[in-house]
């Protein structure tokens, strides 16, 4: 091929049409004498190869299209004989093709051609060496397709050598690309699991992303909640198109290959040696030369895959069930016969049987399916255990069900199954595994907040031996700080010590590392929280899998409490989002908290689009499993992103939905953090007295609890929201009770906002940016140009502003009052600031009047002075001037979705 090359996704077909003209433009520009375009199906060879013809017939080329087949090549010239002129002898060929190249270029004939083919690969020799001929005389510009992986062969590379072709390789979507491409083509976010779903379903094909999301659409398993799209559970359907589009490709196997194929459909990856039962080696290697296969080394052993997952379900979906039931039970012997030494030839030999027959053997299955729930695929190990014959249970078998009930979210099951465990535990073992597992059931099932601390409290009356005292103990520590009780929990954990082969119970001290790290982060230890963290992450890495245990990124979820609160923003966002990845499919519980705490962290940094984004991500997966405990978090931080963007409609409706979710004191946001959506909601509305009573309120609430990370953040907000003179001191306080460097900054951006003082703001500022706390900083930047303004110190407030953009510009379309008033009001008392913010968000002045205990005529008097003084007449032209969305008429339909 020529030396000019592109690498290049299939962005274009997702509505980035502008970029494809670019590269069409670009070939056309500087490499006018071809362009080759390589990839798999499906990735949008054809969509780039039109937009080239097109841009040819707007410079004059005169396009033709043709497809290149392995019966046209059979015919020398077969595929372009058009292009040759009529009476051209071709007995002499290079005569011929002198005539036919100097025929084309005659400009009173006008036949210059823009010539795409597709499948170049099996063009025949003799049209290669004519087009080649005529590339070079200027008279055809040549647009090619070809799939990855054919062979071009020395008459194409000689065609296309030579470095006039420009060559375009495209390439699937990335994760990060298919993200960008369903947002854009479902006009809104989609939900971190559907992206997974569709992402994997579809992997990466542009072409099967599309049917996909156009059949769950269709079938109404695509819905969007007002927030994000989510996909029901289930792998996710298409269109009759793309059964279609995959039969095609399917055809395109042998029949004698066929047996493979069939195999890999239920086997998804089969060893080279069982594939030589199956099929003759032409076969096969015919399979992966049409691209239906991938053969991979893993470990010793070559192993066969199909190249696409949804060759694999079409497959499924034709297979007779008597063919079915006989392919898997031969593959089942076959496994069986080689000893079945690989670590997971127990679960695959189960899940063929039980698919073969509806039964299998029950040791078996119990094996398969602790294999199951150790690789965290909870349904598969569910289906394995409910195939257990009932008197074949145990113990151990009760305890795997019960966990895998737990980390599906069936907690009433998993309740009733504990407890029918802890009446007919033998030994202390038994008594353990049955009170842990029921206690942590109950923290994180919808069980009165009460009900677990009394069942342990039982529990420890009774205990017999030290070990059980010291495990019992752990548990309460671990309950008590799931109920906003650190102080009391980490007094339970003392003797904890941070090496793991030091505890008697592996389990216990993971729970006591995972309990230790969110108290320490909750009362401001944060320096000693990260390394705990730390700690328990590299030992749940390595821990004994015979333990029960969960996915190590769960030790991530209080890690990014403790990087959040230190001020390292960026770092927790970045693990959050790494941790959820990993456990979104796996692991439904600790994704909701993964995808809450990380929210938490884009809003301490000030970007409210994604924190809402992350919310809404936790929500609906908090819906999906009934998790509720999580609801009046998630709907109040949905509330507050909102708010702060403007959205009063989408503010109310969250809010609607967290007042109406049952109250749970337990889990990682301590009370107070609940009422930030409340007290947004009256900033954005103009209610700023409201909003910072609902704060401090709630920052006593929060230190009741000894939280003080969380009353930090509240007296934050109440700061910047008018009531900096008031809370400085308390801010101070905590800032010196608090580990790292948010906290610090915070106490002295309040400081600077109730002195007014801009030299004070300016380095707050600076203070606040360096962590990145994008929206503070942002805001004691625009206070710290105003009040430069207003002293007279022009230089000093343009380089304020300056920074004020800078960081505005990171934080999504936030509107705050400090931010959109700072300007607009420099000349407004306080009271007539208030009153105008009122008034602007729509609220009347008799309503204003009782908000703020005044009489009607003072309020209309300080409106009129503020009218004057910002040379307005109107409330429209008010809200205008200070940037502050119109209220916006209620929804019910949408408030009680």
């Amino acid at each position: 091929m020529g030396t000019q090359r592109q690498q290049l996704s299939p962005w274009p077909l997702a509505g980035r049409e502008s970029q494809l003209q670019e590269i069409a433009t670009a070939w056309a520009d500087r490499y006018c004498h071809g362009v080759v375009i390589c990839g798999p199906a499906g990735v949008g060879k054809s969509r780039l190869a039109e937009e080239c013809l097109a841009r040819a017939a707007r410079d004059g080329w005169k396009g033709r299209r043709v497809t290149a087949t392995a019966a046209a090549a059979a015919v020398p010239l077969g595929a372009i004989a058009h292009l040759i002129p009529p009476g051209v002898d071709l007995s002499d060929p290079v005569k011929a093709f002198a005539t036919v190249a100097t025929a084309l270029a005659d400009p009173g004939r006008n036949r210059r051609w823009a010539l795409w083919v597709d499948d170049l690969h099996l063009l025949d020799a003799t049209s290669a060496v004519l087009l080649r001929q005529l590339i070079d005389a200027g008279v055809v510009r040549l647009i090619a397709t070809v799939r990855t992986g054919e062979p071009l062969g020395e008459t194409i590379d000689a065609l296309t050598g030579g470095g006039a072709v420009y060559r375009v390789d495209l390439t699937p979507f990335d994760r990060q690309q298919t993200e960008t491409v369903l947002r854009a083509a479902l006009a809104g976010p989609v939900g971190r699991r559907t992206l997974h779903d569709l992402y994997t379903a579809s992997g990466g094909n542009v072409l099967y992303l599309r049917e996909l999301v156009q059949g769950a659409l269709q079938s109404g398993a695509l819905v969007s909640d007002g927030e994000i799209w989510e996909l029901a559970e289930g792998r996710p359907t298409g269109t009759p198109k793309l059964t279609e589009l995959i039969e095609t490709r399917l055809a395109a196997a042998d029949s004698a290959a066929r047996p493979v194929l069939e195999l890999l459909a239920f086997t998804e990856a089969l060893p080279l040696a069982d594939a030589e039962h199956a099929a003759q080696p032409e076969a096969r290697e015919a399979l992966e030369q049409t691209g239906l296969i991938q053969i991979l080394a893993d470990r010793r052993r070559t192993m066969l895959r199909l190249a696409h997952p949804l060759y694999g379900e079409e497959l499924r979906n034709s297979i007779p069930a008597l063919r079915r039931r006989k392919l898997l039970l031969e593959q089942a012997d076959r496994t069986q016969a080689y000893g079945a030494r690989r670590r997971d030839d127990a679960l695959r030999i189960a899940s063929w049987r039980l698919a073969a027959t509806g039964t299998a053997d029950p040791a078996l299955l119990l094996r398969a399916a602790t294999l199951a729930r150790h690789a965290r695929d909870y349904p598969q190990a569910l289906a394995l255990l409910q195939a257990i014959p009932e008197e074949h249970y145990t113990t151990a078998t009760r305890l795997i069900l019960a966990e895998v009930l737990f980390q599906l979210g069936h907690w009433d099951r998993a309740e009733a199954l504990l407890a029918e465990v802890g009446r007919s535990a033998t030994g202390e073992r038994e008594r353990i595994a049955a009170i842990l597992g029921r206690t942590r059931n109950m923290v994180w099932g919808n069980f009165p907040p009460g009900q677990a601390l009394a069942l342990n409290q039982d529990a420890q009356a009774n205990a017999v031996t030290a070990t059980e005292c010291h495990v019992l103990r752990s548990a309460e520590a671990f309950i008590r700080i799931m109920a906003s009780q650190p102080k009391e929990g980490l007094t339970l954990l003392e003797d904890l010590e941070p090496d793991i082969t030091m505890a008697p119970d592996d389990g216990a001290w993971l729970r006591g590392a995972f309990s230790k790290t969110t108290a320490l982060a909750m009362l401001g230890h944060t320096h000693e929280a990260i390394a705990w963290a730390e700690h328990a992450y590299a030992a749940n890495m390595h821990v004994d899998e015979g333990a029960l245990v969960s996915h190590a990124a769960v030790q991530r979820i209080p890690l990014i409490l403790a990087l959040s609160d230190n001020g390292n923003l960026a770092e927790a966002t970045r693990i959050g989002e790494y941790a959820d990845t990993a456990t979104s499919r796996i692991s439904p519980l600790a994704a909701i908290w993964l995808a809450l705490l990380t929210a938490r962290a884009q809003w301490l940094a000030g970007h409210p689009a994604r924190a809402r984004y992350w919310y809404a991500n936790a929500a609906a997966r908090a819906r999906a499993i009934d998790h509720k405990m999580a609801l009046r978090p998630s709907f109040s931080g949905l509330a507050a992103c909102a708010a702060v963007l403007g959205d009063q409609h989408a503010a109310e409706i969250a809010l609607t939905e967290h007042d109406h979710s049952p109250r749970l004191a337990m889990g990682f946001q301590p009370p107070g953090e609940e009422n930030l959506g409340q007290a947004w909601l009256h900033a954005t509305r103009g209610h700023l007295e409201q909003a910072r009573s609902v704060l401090i309120q709630a920052a006593k609430a929060a230190q009741a609890t000894g939280c003080v990370t969380s009353e930090a953040l509240l007296l934050t907000d109440a700061a910047r929201l008018g009531a900096a003179a008031a809370v400085q001191d308390r801010l101070a306080e905590l800032a010196a009770q608090c580990d790292g460097t948010l906290a610090p900054s915070r106490a002295h951006l309040a400081a600077a906002l109730a002195a007014n003082n801009p030299e004070r703001l300016q380095n707050a500022a600076a203070e606040l940016e360096t962590i990145g706390a994008d929206l503070l900083a942002a805001e004691a930047a625009t206070q710290a140009a105003t009040a430069w303004q207003r002293a007279g110190q022009a230089r000093k407030a343009a380089a304020a502003t300056q920074r004020a953009q800078s960081c505005a510009a990171r934080c999504q379309g936030a509107r705050t009052p400090l931010l959109t008033t700072a300007h607009t009001t420099t000349a407004l008392t306080n009271r007539e600031k208030e009153i105008a913010l009122l008034a602007a968000g729509g609220t009347a002045s008799k309503d204003i009047a009782a908000i703020l205990h005044l009489s009607v005529r003072t309020v209309n008097n300080h409106l009129q002075h503020a009218y004057a003084k910002l040379g307005v007449t109107t409330r429209r032209e008010l809200a205008g001037t200070l940037g502050t969305p119109t209220t916006h008429p209620r929804n019910p339909t949408a408030a009680a979705r």
